[in-house]
């Protein structure tokens, strides 16, 4: 490898973009061809990034399959942070061991570190844990070790364990500092800020105020019974009742769970779970029956009561009820959580990652367009989704993936 070419790579390992393309912008071999790509990638230039690699892959030999590999593994980075959900797996894992097979340990964690990254934006948490047990964080080069220790953090928020995410946080911060990479500190600190603003509100008592991931997991290992609109179950410490595919029950338990320690009126509940603006008989007997079926339901947990005006729940262990519900009602929200992480999505790779329908997920962008709250540009299969920049929320609560417990 000629001097231009170890200097820039260098440059690329310390985030010096510019140093990059400066040294090798006029070159077409196929080494200068593919660090081009990878600080173009990371000017945001993705597409021409893309062309860059696929072309310096071309140009490698057939004897020079580790050069090969590595090109791959750019382009499996490409299509991770523009959401191309659909992109090979399996070319990833070849890459990674042919990579492992040649003694390119490097490279070869980069790769799985990857996989283990799409694994958690799809909620395959058990997946991308293993994948991360892959290899000894210690031994990785700190660039990579941050990347490394934000995907740690990443589970860990997911499965609410705060304690966990701000110690790996930490350990993200001081290799991001130990690499001298302006743009990984800066990342990181981004990311940790979901630890510091509020991720859902609680209901309890007739009141309402926004509580941080640390009090959300504080209350779920509390004792009370909690019904969380986030994920649609009603839950007491380990156990987790789904009605998730129930949704007129679901509606009945929050309506109550607002209600409480009062009972709540059944023109309430008629008009909260199934828009009946004016009732008769027949609506009088569906909601009986509805309630019958959440009764059982919830047996485990608590007891519904008829009253005199309506219904009440009653816990059966728990000295309290609360409601976590997201910091914004929003029919589309799980659509719009996958919006804010700050990178475009195409429709395929959100029907992946929220195992929706295709269909489905358009009609979730048109409305969540329609208010204002998406935005597209590009057309046909290169057409992306956006949230807009501005004030938001946190939604760590409505990604993909379960909460702790078991499922009753």
């Amino acid at each position: 490898m000629d001097s231009l070419i170890t200097a820039a790579a260098r440059a690329l390992a310390q985030g010096d973009l510019i140093g990059v393309l400066n040294r090798v912008a006029l070159r077409e071999d196929p080494p200068a061809l593919a660090l081009r790509g990878i600080a173009m990638a990371q000017l945001g230039e993705l597409e021409r990034a893309k062309s860059l690699l696929k072309t310096a892959a071309r140009g490698f030999g057939q004897k020079e399959r580790v050069a090969r590999a590595r090109c791959v593994v750019a382009e499996a980075e490409i299509a991770l942070v523009s959401r191309d959900l659909g992109w090979p797996e399996a070319a990833l894992e070849a890459a990674w061991g042919t990579l492992a097979a040649h003694g390119d340990t490097v490279n070869a964690a980069h790769a799985r570190h990857l996989a283990a990254r799409r694994l958690l934006l799809v909620g395959r948490l058990e997946e991308a844990e293993q994948m991360l047990w892959a290899h000894e964080p210690s031994r990785l080069p700190p660039a990579l070790r941050a990347a490394y220790e934000l995907t740690t953090a990443g589970l860990a928020i997911r499965r609410i364990k705060t304690g966990q995410a701000r110690a790996a946080f930490a350990r993200a911060q001081e290799a991001a500092r130990e690499a001298d990479h302006p743009a990984l500190t800066a990342e990181v600190q981004h990311a940790s800020r979901v630890l510091h603003t509020p991720a859902a509100r609680l209901i309890a008592s007739g009141e309402t105020h926004f509580v941080l991931l640390e009090e959300v997991e504080m209350l779920l290992a509390s004792g009370d019974l909690v019904i969380d609109a986030c994920r649609h179950v009603v839950r007491r410490t380990g156990t987790v009742i789904s009605l998730a595919t129930r949704p007129i029950l679901f509606a009945l338990a929050r309506l109550l769970g607002e209600g409480w320690p009062d009972d709540v009126p059944r023109e309430a509940l008629l008009l909260g779970a199934f828009r009946a603006k004016e009732t008769d008989d027949s609506h009088r007997a569906r909601l009986r029956v509805e309630m019958g079926r959440l009764r059982s339901e919830l047996r485990e947990l608590a007891e519904v009561r008829a009253t005199k005006r309506g219904f009440l729940l009653v816990p059966r262990e728990a000295r309290r009820l609360v409601v976590l519900a997201p910091p914004a009602d929003e029919p589309n929200a799980a659509t719009l959580a996958l919006l804010h992480d700050g990178e475009a999505w195409s429709s395929s790779a959100l029907s992946i990652a929220l195992g929706a329908s295709p269909r489905t997920v358009q009609r979730s962008l048109e409305q969540l367009a329609a208010a204002g709250k998406a935005q597209s540009f590009g057309r046909g299969p290169a057409r992306r989704w956006v949230a807009p920049q501005g004030p938001g929320f946190p939604t760590t609560l409505l990604l993909p993936g379960p909460l702790p417990g078991r499922l009753g």
